[in-house]
C-alpha cells in the first residue's frame, strides 16, 4: 500500500511539472544502479542520496572513519558487510559530519570491519540494502533499524525507524577523520534548542596542505529533529561525558539519547554550508519548511529524471541501458555546489564572497567545487557542453570569480582553498572550448585574461595554481626531465608529459585571443602549441624526455611508468598531440602511427585496456593502453584521423563491451578511478557515437563519429528549449559495430566527422550500420588538425 501512495505521489508531481510532462513516459533512474563500480571506489563516488550537482551528498561509510586522506579510495566499498554511520559532505578533499543511530549500550567508536562489536558499527545484508539516485536506505542489523536518506540541493534527510528502546541514541561523529578529509584541526558542535544541534568541522586536507599552506576547509551544519532527545552527552574517542550539551576539540562528537517504541520514526533535517552556522540554518529553512521525507524523495527522482533525461536513449540492451544512465549519472553527481541560497560563498581568504543577485533577490549562478579537470575535456566537458550548457557555464564562472580574489585560476577547489589534484592546470582549455562552442554568458573579458595568464605567466607559480614548471616551458620550449620534491616527500619527474598539456592547452587559449582580437598574444600561443616536437625523438619516433642541457634521456625505456610522465608512460602518451595529430602522423610516418595504434588495441585487450582484474587506481600505467586513466582516453579515435575510421567504430564499442561492465567489482575496469564521471562520461559520449580528439579546443569544433550504441537518442540542446538532436541508428545490433552511411537533417556525410555547429542547431543524425567494415567512408578529408584545419 505504502508502494502505492508513493507511485501516486510521483504520478502527481510529474504531471505539475512542464518539463518532465513533455515525456512523462520516461523513466531514467530505473537504468542507474549505484552499485556498479562500488568496489574500491573514491570518497565521493558513492552518495546515492543526493540531487545533481548537489551539496548535501548522503551515503553510508563502510571505510572511512581515521582514514588516510589524500586521494585513496574509501567512504563505502560494495564487499563490507558492516557500516559506521552516514556522512553528508563528499567532495574531493572534503569530508564530514557523521551520524549513526544506535540502541542499546553506547559506545563512541565506530569498531573495526574485521570486529563490529568493537564499536556502534553495524552488519547489514545486501538484500536489505537499497540504493537509487536520489534515495538511499538499509537494515542496520545489529539494531534493527530501518534507516532512509534522500536530500535537496543543502539539505540532508534522515528517515530512522527504531525498535522499542530505552537506550536508543544518534551519534555526531566530528571530529575525526572521514574519506578525505585528512586531519581535523578543530570541531564543535552544541544543543542550541530542544530539537537542533549546531556546528562546523575543519579540516587540513593533504592536498591544502601543498597546495594552499595554511588554509583549511570548513564545514557548518544544523540538524534539527522531529523528536526532543531525553539527554545529550559529549565524548572525546572512547571517553564520555554525559549531560554536557557543548564540544570543541579533535576526535570529538555529541550525541543525543531517546526513548523509542516499536516502529517509531526519527526524522532529521540537516542544512550545510561552507561559509557558516548561520547560512546552514538558512539552507535548512529555505529548503526542509512544510515538506516530507516523501515528499523530498520524490522530488530527487523527478529532478534525476529530468536531468538524466535530458538525454533519452531508446531501444538498447538493458545492460547498455545501465552503463549509459549510470555513467551519465555520475557525470552530473560529482562536483557540486559551493554557494548557499543566498549567493554567499567561502572565499579562498577570510570571509565570505557574494554571487551577484537577481531581481527577485536570487543568486545569478551558483559556485561548485572541484576535483582538477585533467584530462575532463574529453568526457565531461565535451558532455556538459551539449546537453548540461548552463552548469558548464556556471562551472567556468565559478573559476573567475576566484581569479578576481586570487589573481589564478584554480585546477581543484575545496570550499574556497586550492587543491590541485595533479598540479597542472587544464581550466584555461576549459573555458577556451567552452567559448569554442558558443557558450559565452560569464565574464569574458576576466575569463580571457585569467586563460591567457595561466598559458604565458610563469612567475608567482607554485602547486595550487599549477603549472609550477611553466617557466621551463617558456623559456626553454620544453620541461625538462628532474625531480620535484614537496613538501609531504612526494617527488614529481613529469616534464615531458607537462611539456605535451602545456601545449595542447596554449593551442586552445590561442583559438580565443585570435577571435578576441589578441594577435601579438595568439602568435606567441600557437609557437607554443609546437613546443611538443621538441621532445619528439626522431630515431625512436616516441616522445621522449630530455634533460636541463638539451639532450634526450639515455636508456629510455617507453614501457616504463611515472618516468618523466604523470600517471603514465612514453608509448600511452606519445600519442599526447591532440591538437595536432596530422603533424603526429607525419612526424611518426602514417605507416607506423597505425602500426603501433592497432597493436595498442589488440595487446591492450588481452588485459581489458587496462590493468586486467588487478584492483589498483593505477593498475595500467605501465601498460600500452589505459581506459581507467585519462591521458589515453582520446586513443582509440585517432584512427579517424590516420585513413582507418573503422577501427575507431570496432574499439570503442569493444571497450564499452569489455572495459565497462554492470557490476559493483566490474564497473570502470576493475576497481579503477572513475573520477568524478570522467570515465562514466567518456562511455556516455561513446554510446552516442560522438568524440572530440581536440576536446572542443578548436575554434571551429568539431565531432568525429565512433558506432552509436541505441537505435535512437534525443538529446535536448537547451534546456527549456524544443530544440533537440536525434541520432537514429539503422540497423544497429551488437554485432553491427561499423558504420555503412551517415545523413544529416538528409543530407550526406562523406566524412568521418561533422561540425559541432551544425549538429548544435538541431536536427536528425542517421548512422546506418552494418557487420563488416564500410573502407570507402570516412576516408576523405581527414577531421582538423592545427597545421591541417
Amino acid at each position: 500500500m505504502r508502494r502505492l501512495v508513493y507511485v501516486l505521489v510521483l504520478l502527481v508531481l510529474f504531471s505539475c511539472n512542464p518539463e518532465v510532462k513533455k515525456h512523462p513516459e520516461f523513466n531514467a533512474i530505473q537504468y542507474v544502479d549505484p552499485q556498479i563500480g562500488s568496489v574500491h571506489g573514491r570518497w565521493f563516488f558513492y552518495t546515492p542520496a543526493a540531487l545533481p550537482f548537489g551539496m548535501a551528498k548522503l551515503a553510508p561509510h563502510t571505510n572511512s572513519y581515521e582514514s588516510l586522506g589524500a586521494w585513496l579510495p574509501g567512504g563505502y566499498d560494495d564487499r563490507h558487510n558492516s557500516i559506521e554511520g552516514f556522512g553528508h559532505f563528499h567532495e574531493f578533499q572534503i569530508g564530514g559530519v557523521v551520524v549513526m543511530p544506535t540502541v542499546g549500550e553506547l559506545q563512541t567508536i565506530p569498531g573495526t570491519l574485521e570486529n563490529p562489536d568493537e564499536g556502534y558499527r553495524s552488519r547489514f545484508d545486501k538484500t536489505n540494502e537499497f540504493a537509487e539516485p536520489g534515495y538511499y536506505s538499509v537494515l542496520l542489523k545489529d539494531y534493527n533499524i530501518k534507516a532512509e536518506l534522500t536530500s535537496t540541493k543543502r539539505v540532508g534527510f534522515h528517515r530512522y525507524t527504531f525498535p522499542e528502546s530505552d537506550q536508543a541514541h544518534l551519534i555526531f561523529d566530528l571530529g575525526h577523520k572521514q574519506g578525505e578529509s585528512s586531519d581535523v584541526t578543530e570541531a564543535f558542535a552544541q544543543l542550541v534548542s530542544k530539537n537542533e544541534v549546531e556546528g562546523y568541522v575543519e579540516t587540513n586536507p593533504e592536498y591544502v596542505k601543498f597546495c594552499d599552506p595554511g588554509n583549511r576547509v570548513k564545514m557548518y551544519f544544523v540538524a534539527r529533529l522531529n523528536k526532543e532527545p531525553e539527554s545529550v552527552g559529549t565524548f572525546v574517542d572512547s571517553d564520555n561525558n554525559q549531560n554536557t550539551t557543548k564540544t570543541k576539540g579533535i576526535r570529538n562528537g555529541i550525541y543525543l539519547d531517546f526513548k523509542t517504541s516499536e516502529n517509531e520514526v526519527v526524522e532529521m533535517h540537516v542544512g550545510l554550508s561552507y561559509c557558516s552556522v548561520e547560512n546552514a540554518r538558512l539552507n535548512l529553512n529555505a529548503e526542509s519548511e512544510s515538506v516530507t521525507f516523501d515528499d523530498v524523495h520524490s522530488q530527487a527522482t523527478m529532478e534525476w529524471n529530468k536531468m538524466l533525461g535530458r538525454i533519452q536513449a531508446e531501444v538498447g540492451q538493458e545492460q547498455d541501458l545501465k552503463k549509459f544512465y549510470t555513467g551519465l549519472y555520475h557525470a552530473l553527481l560529482g562536483r557540486g555546489l559551493a554557494s548557499d541560497v543566498n549567493g554567499q560563498y567561502k572565499l579562498n581568504g577570510e570571509g565570505v564572497g557574494q554571487i551577484p543577485l537577481d531581481e527577485s533577490g536570487k543568486p545569478k549562478y551558483n559556485h561548485y567545487n572541484t576535483d582538477g579537470i585533467w584530462g575532463g575535456f574529453w568526457n565531461l566537458g565535451q558532455l556538459w557542453a551539449l546537453a548540461y550548457p548552463d552548469y558548464l557555464s556556471e562551472y567556468v564562472q565559478t573559476n573567475i570569480d576566484f581569479y578576481k580574489e586570487t589573481g589564478w585560476l584554480h585546477d581543484g577547489v575545496a570550499a574556497g582553498a586550492f587543491t590541485n589534484g595533479v598540479q597542472t592546470n587544464f581550466q584555461g582549455l576549459l573555458m577556451a572550448a567552452a567559448y569554442n562552442c558558443g557558450i559565452r554568458d560569464f565574464d569574458l573579458k576576466t575569463g580571457y585574461k585569467a586563460a591567457l595568464k595561466n598559458e604565458v605567466e610563469f612567475r608567482g607559480r607554485n602547486l595550487g595554481n599549477g603549472k609550477y614548471d611553466l617557466g621551463y616551458f617558456t623559456k626553454l620550449g620544453y620541461v625538462p626531465y628532474q625531480d620535484t620534491v614537496i613538501s609531504n616527500g612526494w617527488v614529481f619527474n613529469f616534464g615531458a608529459s607537462h611539456t605535451l598539456e602545456y601545449a595542447f592547452s596554449s593551442f586552445a587559449v590561442a583559438q580565443m585571443a585570435k577571435d578576441l582580437g589578441s594577435p601579438k598574444e595568439y602568435r606567441q600561443l600557437i609557437n607554443q602549441a609546437n613546443y611538443w616536437q621538441n621532445l619528439f625523438d626522431p630515431v625512436s619516433r616516441f616522445i621522449r624526455p630530455k634533460l636541463p642541457d638539451g639532450d634526450f634521456i639515455k636508456d629510455f625505456d617507453p614501457m616504463k611508468g611515472w618516468d618523466g610522465f604523470q600517471e603514465g608512460n612514453a608509448y600511452q602518451y606519445s600519442w599526447y598531440v591532440p591538437h595536432d595529430p596530422a603533424e603526429l602522423i607525419n612526424r611518426m610516418g602514417i605507416d607506423l602511427f597505425n602500426e603501433r595504434l592497432e597493436k595498442t588495441f589488440t595487446e591492450s585487450q588481452k588485459s581489458l585496456f587496462g590493468g586486467g582484474k588487478e584492483i589498483h587506481s593505477f593498475s595500467g600505467v605501465e601498460t600500452l593502453y589505459n581506459q581507467g586513466n585519462q591521458p589515453c582516453l582520446h586513443q582509440p579515435w585517432l584512427f579517424n584521423y590516420s585513413g582507418k575510421p573503422w577501427l575507431t567504430q570496432y574499439w570503442t564499442r569493444t571497450i564499452c563491451d569489455e572495459f565497462y561492465g554492470t557490476e559493483p567489482m566490474h564497473g570502470y575496469g576493475f576497481g579503477q578511478d572513475e573520477d568524478q564521471g570522467q570515465l562514466g562520461a567518456w562511455y556516455v559520449m561513446a554510446a552516442l557515437g560522438l568524440f572530440d580528439v581536440q576536446g572542443h579546443a578548436s575554434s571551429n569544433p568539431s565531432f568525429q563519429f565512433g558506432s552509436p550504441r541505441f537505435n535512437k537518442v534525443t538529446i535536448q540542446l537547451s534546456p527549456g528549449s524544443e530544440k533537440n538532436l536525434i541520432i537514429e541508428t539503422i540497423n544497429n545490433s551488437p554485432g553491427n559495430k561499423y558504420v555503412q552511411a551517415v545523413k544529416f537533417n538528409n543530407n550526406q556525410i562523406d566524412n568521418c566527422w561533422i561540425d559541432r555547429a551544425e549538429l548544435i542547431n538541431g536536427g536528425t543524425l542517421k548512422i546506418e550500420m552494418g557487420a563488416t567494415p564500410n573502407k570507402n567512408w570516412g576516408v576523405g578529408i581527414t577531421p582538423p588538425s592545427m597545421s591541417r584545419k
